[in-house]
């Protein structure tokens, strides 16, 4: 079975950064209440190619969840601040109407949230939570939506598909309701996948098949993914480019490969270092110094220099510009100045 989609995947292939799906630009994102300001996210930029997976890594708090719901305009309005553009296939997001901006939800972008448990309503059944979300956004037949939920659910590798269709979300294990997850993010053909650490509350098997199937299906429709996640590991297992968050901002963004073998800022290569791998085995891991930064006003001197080793008087004069290095990559630290492409 496979799901129709508007453009080849011999085209998708071939689409580069060039042509971006989904355009971010500096987004600034502040939460407001009596008690205080956070300032979740500090001038957000990046593009999202057509069939391209990219990664946004961090540990938590750097706002990398925040900026994965600001794409959808999801974050509650009476206390959220909003500013810059989302720009999908040249229109911007945080200017639409409701109601526009409702049509798109599950139809152009679409959401794999961190914890399928609570996302899901417990008093529907799985099925019926598929097809009416078809149903609102396509406008076919019961029937028509029926067969398509069951097509989604085989496509995901949900086993007796069929009869899982009038599972309740309890009555299924981990793994099959974030596999029933991802068949409802899909249902409606999205052209832009937002994963919010979708394998988080997943045993480390159930998440090596999750992966997999993420990936399988990617190259299968074409999707262009963001995949939030805090674990280098798997940001590696799914993504083509990674975007570094830290405080709020992107400290380093580049093809993945170039990253993980060079990485140019020093809390790059803090998370790198701190990565368990085959290298390490006997030796003490090593650990970022100190404390994420105190987001109640926006960043003025570079937001890691309080924990970083190589910080000079420079780093606290302002915010570093992102500079672009040799390889297609950008970094966020004077130091980088020497390697500019």
């Amino acid at each position: 079975m496979t799901l129709e989609h508007s453009t080849s995947e011999a085209a998708m292939s071939k689409v580069t950064i060039q042509d971006p799906i989904l355009q971010v630009r500096d987004l600034h994102v502040r939460f407001v209440s009596r008690e205080r300001t956070v300032n979740a996210v500090n001038g957000v930029t990046f593009d999202l190619a057509r069939g391209e997976v990219l990664g946004i890594l961090g540990e938590s708090g750097s706002g990398k969840s925040v900026t994965l719901r600001s794409i959808q305009k999801l974050l509650p309005p009476r206390n959220t601040v909003l500013n810059g553009e989302v720009l999908l296939e040249g229109e911007n997001v945080l200017a639409m109407a409701p109601k526009k901006l409702a049509s798109i939800r599950g139809a152009e972008v679409s959401m794999i949230f961190q914890e399928p448990a609570t996302a899901f309503d417990p008093v529907y059944t799985i099925g019926q939570q598929i097809t009416e979300t078809i149903i609102h956004h396509e406008g076919i037949s019961q029937a028509q939506a029926d067969k398509r939920a069951l097509e989604l659910l085989e496509l995901v590798r949900i086993p007796s598909a069929k009869q899982r269709l009038g599972n309740y979300p309890h009555e299924m294990s981990g793994g099959m309701r974030q596999r029933a997850m991802i068949a409802l993010a899909l249902s409606c053909r999205p052209k832009v996948l937002l994963a919010d650490e979708p394998t988080t509350a997943l045993d480390a098997t159930v998440q090596i098949q999750v992966l997999l199937l993420l990936a399988q299906l990617q190259e299968e429709l074409g999707l262009s993914i963001i995949f939030v996640t805090h674990d280098i590991g798997v940001a590696t297992e799914v993504s083509t480019r990674l975007a570094v968050m830290y405080g709020g901002q992107i400290v380093e963004t580049g093809p993945l490969a170039q990253i993980v073998e060079n990485p140019g800022h020093p809390y790059t290569q803090g998370l790198l270092a701190s990565t368990i791998h085959s290298a390490s085995r006997g030796t003490r891991l090593e650990a970022i110094a100190g404390s994420p930064p105190n987001l109640s006003s926006a960043p003025s001197q570079c937001s890691f220099a309080p924990r970083c080793r190589f910080a000079e008087a420079a780093c606290l004069a302002g915010v570093p510009d992102l500079i672009a290095v040799d390889g297609d990559a950008e970094v966020r630290c004077i130091r980088s100045v020497g390697e500019a492409a």
